[in-house]
Order: C-alpha cells, then sequence, then structure tokens
C-alpha cells in the first residue's frame, strides 16, 4: 500500500538578505506591494521588513513595465496586496536571482503524514509530493514522518533498508519515493 506524503507551507519564508539599518540578515515578507506609475511605466515591488529593526526593504518585482503588457488580474491581485501572490512571486527563481536574495524555509513548512498508521508495518512504500518548491534533505523527511532520528535513516540507507531513487544527502524539491523496510 503506497502512502502520501505532503510537505506544504505553513508561512512565507524567510528573506536572507542584509538589512542596510542593523544588519541583520533576515526579512519576513507578509504580502505588502507597493506599486508605483510613471506615465506610461510601471514599477512593482513586494516589500519585506526586517526581523531586526523592522526596516522595509522593496524586492523588485517589475521594472518600467507599460501598463498596457501587465495582466489586470495581476496588477488587482498586487494591489489587493494577495499573500498567495507574494508566495508565489517568492517561489519565482528569477526574482530571487534578480534581487540577489535566497530564502530560509525553517520552520515554514510542515509534513502531513495522513497519521501514523505506517508506522508499524515493516514494508513501508511512500510517495512525497510537496505543495510549493520548499528544499528539504529526504532523510528529514523520513526521520519525521516514522519517528526515527536521522542517523538511524541513515544507517538504515546504508544497509540498504531504505531505497529511494533520489540522492538521500542532498537536498529536494520535487516529488520522490522511497522504500523503508525494517
Amino acid at each position: 500500500m503506497l502512502n502520501r506524503w505532503v510537505v506544504m507551507p505553513i508561512c512565507l519564508p524567510s528573506v536572507l538578505r542584509r538589512c542596510h539599518a542593523c544588519a541583520s540578515g533576515r526579512f519576513r515578507a507578509d504580502g505588502k506591494f507597493r506599486v508605483n506609475a510613471h506615465h506610461k511605466l510601471l514599477d512593482a515591488w513586494l516589500l519585506v521588513l526586517c526581523a531586526g529593526c523592522g526596516a522595509t526593504a522593496k524586492l523588485t518585482v517589475m521594472e518600467r513595465v507599460r501598463v498596457r503588457s501587465v495582466r489586470p488580474e495581476l496588477l488587482d491581485r498586487m494591489h489587493a496586496n494577495d499573500p498567495g501572490l507574494a508566495a508565489d512571486l517568492l517561489q519565482d527563481p528569477v526574482l530571487l536571482r534578480r534581487n540577489r536574495v535566497a530564502l530560509d524555509w525553517s520552520g515554514a513548512w510542515r509534513l502531513d503524514t495522513g497519521g501514523s498508521d505506517h508506522l508499524d508495518r515493516e514494508v513501508v512504500d511512500v510517495a512525497v509530493r510537496f505543495a510549493a518548491r520548499i528544499p528539504v534533505r529526504p532523510v528529514r523527511l523520513i526521520a519525521d514522518g516514522c519517528g526515527l532520528s536521522r542517523a538511524e535513516v541513515e544507517r538504515l540507507a546504508e544497509e540498504g533498508k531504505v531505497v529511494s531513487a533520489v540522492r538521500l544527502g542532498g537536498k529536494v524539491s520535487d516529488g520522490f519515493t522511497f522504500t523503508l523496510k525494517r
């Protein structure tokens, strides 16, 4: 029987960037946007707040874009400060690269295993799906979902009792499957 686990976000991740006011390296996004028009050109930013001092920084979403080329529903979502749009934009690697920031997902996600009925079986087949692009080590997911320590999962992997097509030591953000034999 195949178990289905889901890694899902519970809040927006922290933005890793140096603060100009207090030298803190962490910002939090709360889904607020600033849109500015210059005649027929439009600028849009996602606002983030410093976790140390509360100073505001802007992540560029659009820069000098013609108003007619922006989809009206996108503009409406920015004017409404849609937190879903902020979450989508923080997942965009182009936006992260353009603004030279990274994300810290620690404490911003949870693993939904659908219950603990799989813990007492000898062989457990699991398909892990990600609701968002959250980079997590498979060893950590297996340990959290099966109630084991990470060292125990690594030992089981060395013995061939944890089998997966993905490398268990690295981070993944796409779905994968694994089999655990006890």
